[in-house]
Parts: C-alpha cells; sequence; structure tokens
C-alpha cells in the first residue's frame, strides 16, 4: 500500500476501487495523514468521526463512493462552523447541508471537512484572522488564491482529489489557475446554493476544484438541475461525462484578448496565454476573428454590491467587532456606511447593466474568449494585493478584473493550466455563451490530450 493520499483524479480513484486496488477507508486514512502533517494551512475544521463512518458505508459503485471530498468553508453542511471565515462569527453552526451536499452525498462522497476560504469570499486571497495565511504548493510564500484557495491547495496540494469552490468574482477561475487546476465556473443557476438562497449580488456560483475534465463533468452531472429551495436554478441537463469530445467545435468563432480590455497583465504571462490560444483554436478548429473588445472596469460596484449581505452576516456584532476582520473587509464595510446610498445603488445598477450589454454584443460577434485568467502568476500569501503591475500603479480591482465580467453577466468561463512563467502556473481562461459549458469542457478536453498538465503540484504532497 502506497503512503500518500491518490495522487491521481478523483475518477479514476474510484475505478482503483472497484479494481480492488485501494479501499474508501485506506483512502480516508491516507488523507487524515497527510492533512496532519501538512503546511499547506488548507483545512480548517475536520469531522473524522463522521468521515470513517461515510468511508467504512461507502458504495464504490456510485459516481463519487468513497472519494475524500473538502468543503469550502463558507458552505453549510449541519453540525458544521458557519462562520464565514470570520473570527466575529466563530462558534457558529450550520443547521442545514446545502443542497449539493446532500446530493453528492447520495453520489457516496466522503466529506471530510471544510477547507479554508477568505473572509466572506470577499478577496481573492486566503488570508484570514481566523485561520491564517493559506499556501499554494507549488511555491509556499505564495498565495493558492481565493476565496476558494483552500480547496485549491487541498487538491494541488495531494491531499483530496477535488473540492469544493465557489465563484462569484472568480472564486473558483482564481485560484485554479494560481495553483494549475481546473477550474468551471458555471452559468448562473446551474448548480442550487440552496437552501435559504439570498438574492443578494446574484452572482455567485458552485463548482468543483479539479484535476481533470472528467472530474469536473462528474461533478456537474450529481450536483446539477433544479431544486425547490433555490428559484433561480435551471432545469437539469443530463450527460455531463458521457458526453465529453462529443461536441463540434470546428467553425465556432473565437476571438483571443489575454486582457479582456480591461486588466493590465504581465507581459510574459500575456504571451503564454496568446500562444496557448492560437495552438488551441487551430487544434479545436476555431475560427478566429478580431473583436475589439473593452470592457468597463466594475470591482468598485461589485464589492459594494456584495458588502451589505455581509453586514446582514455580522448583524448586532458590527461595528464592535471591526477590529478582528481582515484588512479588506474592514475598509469595505467602513467605506460601505458612507457610500451605500440610494444614488449609488442606482449607479451599480446602471454599470452592471453596462457590462450586460458589453458582455451581450461580444457573444453577438464570437462563441468563445480566450483571455489569461489572472493578470499574473500568484503573489504573496500573506499579502497585499498588488498595486502595480508592468511598473504600472493600479488598483485592487485589478486582480479580479478578468473574472469579475463573467459573474455579473452570468456566462460560463473556465479555466485551464497552460504552463507555467517564473515556476509557478498560468491559467487560460475560454469565457462561453449562457448553458454553453459543454462546450468549454470540450476545448479543455483537447487541451488535456494534447498537453497534459501536472495532476499535483511538484513535490506534492507536502
Amino acid at each position: 500500500m502506497t503512503d500518500t493520499p491518490w495522487l491521481g483524479d478523483a475518477c479514476s480513484l474510484v475505478d482503483a476501487y472497484r479494481a480492488g486496488e485501494r479501499t474508501p477507508i485506506e483512502e480516508l486514512d491516507l488523507t487524515l495523514e497527510a492533512i496532519e502533517t501538512s503546511e499547506l494551512n488548507a483545512i480548517s475544521f475536520l469531522d473524522v468521526e463522521a468521515a470513517r463512518k461515510a468511508a467504512a458505508a461507502a458504495d464504490v459503485d456510485s459516481a463519487f463512493g468513497g472519494v475524500p471530498i473538502g468543503v469550502k468553508e463558507l458552505d453549510s453542511v449541519k453540525g458544521w462552523p458557519a462562520t464565514e471565515a470570520c473570527v466575529a462569527l466563530k462558534g457558529r453552526v450550520a443547521d442545514h447541508d446545502s443542497t449539493w451536499v446532500t446530493r453528492m452525498r447520495e453520489a457516496g462522497a466522503v466529506l471530510f471537512g471544510m477547507t479554508t476560504a477568505s473572509e466572506f469570499g470577499g478577496v481573492n486571497l486566503t488570508r484570514t484572522n481566523l485561520n491564517g495565511a493559506t499556501r499554494n504548493p507549488w511555491n509556499q510564500e505564495r498565495t493558492p488564491g481565493g476565496s476558494s484557495g483552500g480547496a485549491a491547495s487541498a487538491v494541488a496540494g495531494g491531499l483530496c482529489t477535488i473540492g469544493s469552490g465557489g465563484d462569484g468574482g472568480g472564486s473558483i477561475r482564481i485560484p485554479a489557475g494560481f495553483c494549475g487546476l481546473l477550474g468551471l465556473k458555471a452559468t448562473y443557476g446551474r448548480i442550487p446554493t440552496g437552501p435559504n438562497v439570498t438574492v443578494a449580488m446574484m452572482t455567485a456560483v458552485l463548482g468543483p476544484l479539479a484535476r481533470s475534465v472528467r472530474d469536473c463533468a462528474r461533478w456537474f452531472d450529481i450536483c446539477n438541475g433544479f431544486d425547490l429551495h433555490d428559484p433561480y436554478s435551471l432545469q437539469r441537463v443530463e450527460g455531463w461525462e458521457r458526453d465529453l469530445g462529443t461536441h463540434d467545435l470546428r467553425g465556432r468563432r473565437v476571438a483571443r484578448v489575454p486582457d479582456l480590455g480591461v486588466a493590465e497583465v504581465h507581459p510574459e504571462v500575456s504571451g503564454i496565454v496568446a500562444d496557448a490560444g492560437e495552438w488551441l483554436a487551430k487544434e479545436a478548429g476555431l475560427e478566429v476573428v478580431d473583436v475589439d473588445i473593452h470592457l468597463p472596469e466594475l470591482s468598485f460596484e461589485w464589492a459594494l454590491s456584495g458588502l451589505p449581505s455581509i453586514m446582514r452576516e455580522l448583524g448586532d456584532s458590527y461595528p464592535d467587532c471591526a477590529d478582528v476582520l481582515t484588512p479588506e473587509i474592514k475598509l469595505g464595510l467602513a467605506l460601505v456606511k458612507d457610500l451605500y446610498s440610494l444614488e449609488t445603488r442606482m449607479r451599480v445598477e446602471e454599470n452592471r447593466q453596462e457590462m450586460n450589454e458589453a458582455m451581450a454584443r461580444v457573444f453577438e460577434q464570437v462563441d468563445f474568449v480566450i483571455a489569461s485568467t489572472n493578470p499574473d502568476i500568484a503573489f504573496a500569501a500573506e499579502g497585499p494585493l498588488p498595486y502595480e503591475f508592468n511598473g504600472k500603479p493600479v488598483g485592487p480591482g485589478n486582480n479580479g478584473a478578468l473574472t469579475i465580467p463573467s459573474n455579473i453577466y452570468g456566462n460560463p468561463a473556465i479555466s485551464i493550466p497552460v504552463g507555467t512563467s517564473r515556476g509557478l502556473p498560468v491559467g487560460l481562461q475560454v469565457l462561453g455563451p449562457h448553458f454553453g459549458e459543454q462546450l468549454l469542457l470540450d476545448l479543455a478536453l483537447v487541451v488535456e490530450r494534447e498537453r497534459p498538465w501536472p495532476l499535483v503540484a511538484p513535490g506534492a504532497p507536502l
């Protein structure tokens, strides 16, 4: 028996169970041992007793039978912490399971604990006063990104084969790009976010941080589909894994715009994305077209839209709890009290409408847009967010400028590993039209087959 957790993908782990090469109990024990010795700080909570019971009872003929899966800290599992990664909410416990959690359990998954996240999912690095800094397994001095940074760190770091994420402004794609993983942000509503859905920004979607395309497809097979507790969820779609590689991509139009006309991108990263995009277009038989894309930069409006929901979560504890909040959330909440007027709210809605129209004009001309996932490689684990790119001063919004547009518009976008720069992963992002996730997975499959990426970071597990 090996002394490390499974370093392949989740689907091959299930295959190994079925072939008698491994058992769910053995895999869980190896996972727990690896977590105990890991320096990544990717796990914030463990439920060993429940995990052992699930592993012992796992039906390996189920889709994810016996696969250890980490749940993002901002999600809901009954009886587990519901802190939003915030010291002010320490001790709060969830009173229900999220819909996807219920569905994944029914598919045989072993939910062993929670992966770290940024406070309230509000920033794209995973460093909180509650848990400290989570580290990128490619280089522990760097961040895995956020807000699903713990999931990305655990999966790329060899602790578990797959983990749950959420993407309200890039929080699946950004960590996927920083850690060399596959990250699909689906059409809004594809995976239900209930129970207890809040309308709020209507930008956040659920999905996995995955090592392979088929793992991602299998996840969507299990978790997608309408749920009564989420009135905004979409009708179920079948055949995600079954239909991989069967969709006709040839002749579809693609624009290659690494900076989306909205971000300052490091030249080396831009070059890697441009070259990989050119190769992918040729390999998939896409028609490259020139489109003048200049999207509005709405990071401020995006942040302002989400801050009232954070105020709601904190309730009467705010403002007394301000000193225990992370700097970014503390500053944001201080500003929102002064800025969140009716006039400002109208401005936010007008700007969101502007983004929606800009994105619609793009997809009137093309089927896909190839861009960078992140403006640069991963920055320092403790922060701060970079305020300079290519020697030019930029605001903190530059870090999410490439991903936020698809959250506001609600269309799917995927981050695919396409190489490294200065020893750290670079993600190529493909934006697609609403309901086009399966086409994006097929494009990712082209890359995976012809230019396979490392399933874990060099040297993992750590």
